[in-house]
């Protein structure tokens, strides 16, 4: 795992070591889990460390993760920014009691949490999320399209769409200004990068989503207007 910006702040974890920036945080890890929900991958430090450096984005906004696994990306959000942030998985008791567990060993009180199968009827109808994160949840190709439906639910259907436009700007690598507009999508991908993301990108494009890369490897996607 790659050191980010404060290397003696170390997140704990029950089989090895690594690093968040300015907390110390302690994961439990599944010894395995049918969709890989049970570990933490390299895009949850490097997303991290993106947010840090671009704090702004957050300030004020009610967030939903998607992906959240093990709740570590989630809890170190409400611990550094005190966030009003919303965990989400795969239906499944045993994610949703990990996340739980994780928020108590942190000295959280649990976040709310979402079981949902992409794809299938979100079990809010009216999500009213200024932001939807992820990271590291494009592994498994045959899943796209389900995923597509759900992050096209929750930009098209959000209540925010009816309220009048908020933009925030966010400053990409290369120094330009990407006016973001609520709700949004931002998600850091590192796991594989090749053929596969495309084939995530161009399915949003067809569904009426407009993908921006941000630099490093972090992206924002907004429903087309």
């Amino acid at each position: 795992w790659p050191n980010l910006r404060n290397p003696d702040c170390k997140i704990c974890i029950v089989r090895g070591g690594t690093s968040l920036p300015c907390f110390d945080l302690s994961i439990r890890e599944f010894s395995s889990h049918q969709l890989n929900a049970n570990l933490l991958w390299p895009g949850t430090f490097f997303f991290a460390d993106w947010l840090v450096k671009n704090p702004s984005i957050l300030d004020g906004q009610r967030i939903l993760e998607l992906g959240s696994g093990t709740g570590a990306l989630a809890i170190f959000l409400r611990k550094t920014f005190g966030v009003d942030i919303t965990t989400s998985d795969y239906d499944d008791k045993d994610i949703e009691e990990n996340i739980a567990h994780n928020c108590r060993v942190n000295k959280l009180d649990v976040l709310p949490h979402i079981r949902h199968t992409w794809g299938d009827p979100f079990p809010i109808l009216q999500p009213d999320w200024n932001i939807v994160i992820a990271s590291d949840i494009l592994l498994y190709v045959k899943q796209y399209p389900n995923l597509i439906t759900t992050l096209s639910f929750l930009l098209e259907e959000s209540d925010l769409n009816s309220q009048k436009s908020v933009c925030t700007n966010i400053t990409t690598k290369a120094g330009t200004q990407v006016a973001a507009r609520h709700p949004m999508f931002l998600m850091s991908w590192r796991r594989r990068i090749g053929k596969d993301q495309s084939i995530f990108f161009d399915g949003c494009e067809k569904a009426g989503l407009e993908v921006q890369h941000l630099g490093d490897l972090v992206y924002l996607i907004n429903k087309k207007r």
